[in-house]
């Protein structure tokens, strides 16, 4: 037994003809010298080379990131990017938490204190009181005020525009057919008459001209409060005199109906003005 032990070991370095021969004349064609051991060491050294590759690959290039399922550098790059944006968005929730809580004292009559971040983001209170400038008095005392900026007389003011804009129609059952355009030379509407011929003051004012015109017919002009002008042309008859005043849907004149027999349709050019500028009277009134 111990014999045949040395002889295998004995057998690993020995040297054993390793050929290639022909198979058709058996001609031997190459030959090399090669021992067990000398194969087994190839073998392990042909591992360590691919080893070596392998780790370097991985270490060295995005290999990994192509094989689903592994979380790459390109992953942990987006996670930490994702993890700086939620810290970011955590500091001004804060920030804007601090702001309306300031803003709820100020509306309550209070003074806000300053709140400041710690380094752990957590938001602590300085009893510190933040005192008022020069500019948030004043701006205070006329908020609170009689004056211009002063909150009941914007609510009044807000209230008195809200009922000078409650006109009427200046022609009941009338139809839009052009609308306000300034570029175009639109400065109003026309509306054309389909059921009622009068014509009525829009609101409470007081007539400043009433002419004719080849071009625009009969033409009259209303002063109403509140720096508002009307303008009814191209009427087929006017009704009013200069200096006159009007109420609200009282007849200003009248203008030709769409289905009347034997007149032609005219038009009722309409225009309301503001503080000497032309607006859209869609704007004022539904038509």
């Amino acid at each position: 037994m111990k014999a045949n032990w040395k002889d295998k070991i004995a057998n690993l370095w020995r040297k054993h003809r390793l050929s290639l021969r022909d198979e058709r004349d058996n001609r031997e064609m190459w030959y090399m010298y090669i021992s067990p051991l000398s194969i087994v060491a190839g073998i392990l050294a042909l591992a360590l080379v691919l080893f070596i590759v392998i780790i370097s690959s991985v270490a060295y290039t995005p290999l990994l990131e192509f094989l689903p399922g592994y979380q790459g550098n390109r992953t942990r790059t987006i996670l930490l990017e994702n993890i700086v944006r939620l810290d970011s968005m955590e500091r001004q929730l804060s920030q804007m938490k601090v702001y309306s809580d300031n803003i709820a004292l100020i509306m309550e009559g209070k003074t806000p204190v300053m709140r400041t971040l710690t380094d752990q983001n957590q938001t602590t209170t300085d009893k510190s009181i933040v005192m008022p400038s020069v500019e948030d008095s004043i701006l205070r005392a006329q908020i609170e005020g009689d004056g211009d900026y002063s909150i009941a007389n914007q609510a009044s003011s807000r209230r008195s525009v809200r009922e000078s804009m409650e006109l009427v129609s200046p022609l009941a059952g009338g139809v839009i057919v052009n609308q306000f355009s300034p570029r175009s030379g639109s400065m109003g509407v026309s509306i054309a008459s389909t059921s009622d011929t009068q014509v009525v003051a829009i609101g409470e004012g007081t007539v400043i001209l009433t002419t004719w015109s080849p071009d625009d017919g009969y033409l009259v002009e209303v002063q109403h409060a509140g720096g508002l002008l009307s303008i009814y042309r191209n009427m087929t008859q006017s009704l009013v005199e200069v200096g006159q005043k009007l109420k609200a849907g009282q007849i200003v004149g009248y203008n030709a109906d769409a289905t009347d027999e034997g007149n032609t349709p005219q038009l009722l050019q309409f225009e309301i003005w503001s503080d000497g500028k032309p607006v859209d009277p869609e704007s004022y009134i539904v038509f």
